[in-house]
């Protein structure tokens, strides 16, 4: 897994990447503009900060979010990373984080009144349970997952977790939570149109953007 993020305005001419969920025993250590946070018990890399980024990665002029690092990219932080001593482990990771999905199950979560517990077919043969709270969510509706992994417009990043003791694998998407425009405001997933969309294609956020007509 690689999650990039660089936003000058915010934080500067930093680049962030993110390998890893944060643990409880996480540490970092600095050489020269690089920074390693990694776990102390198990020595396992976490992620990264890149200084000064923009003098030594190409392309990030203009950049505010998530960067889809290309492999001159990944090549370019690789050889930071060797510079500094610290291992040139970075991957290029272009698998798609946010897909279409198809609810093929769904039951009651024991322990709530309004949480579900939902068997998603997300590739061919891949299905993820997933815990979802939305009103409108029901079987045989074509959805939009963000998978493990998956950066939210709001830089929230989905990991594995637990609603009341049940596993998460991550999350059924509402068209406000995707930053569609003139998403409705009122809580509920996105339903796709099941005849538009192929389960297991990547969503295309540019092909979203006028589902929902300005009023």
């Amino acid at each position: 897994m690689l999650i990039a993020n660089y936003n000058f305005a915010q934080t500067g001419d930093v680049l962030m990447v993110v390998l890893h969920q944060d643990s409880i025993a996480q540490v970092s250590e600095k050489k020269d503009n690089v920074v390693r946070i990694y776990d102390e018990k198990t020595g396992e890399t976490l992620g990264y900060n890149f200084f000064q980024a923009s003098k030594c990665v190409s392309d990030l002029n203009g950049v505010s979010g998530q960067v889809k690092l290309t492999q001159k990219q990944v090549n370019d932080l690789n050889d930071l990373l060797n510079e500094a001593g610290f291992a040139p482990e970075l991957a290029v990771d272009d698998k798609p984080r946010f897909v279409v999905g198809y609810v093929e199950e769904m039951v009651s979560h024991p322990d709530s009144d309004h949480l579900h517990i939902l068997k998603v077919l997300v590739n061919d043969g891949e299905h993820l349970q997933i815990v979802c709270g939305a009103p409108n969510i029901a079987e045989k509706q074509t959805v939009v997952v963000a998978r493990v992994g998956a950066m939210m417009p709001s830089g929230a990043i989905i990991w594995p977790g637990k609603l009341r003791g049940k596993d998460s694998f991550g999350m059924v998407c509402s068209a406000r939570e995707l930053g569609l425009p003139n998403a409705p405001k009122k809580r509920g997933i996105l339903e796709l149109p099941a005849a538009e969309y192929e389960i297991g294609q990547a969503f295309d956020f540019k092909q979203a953007a006028g589902l929902f007509s300005a009023k």
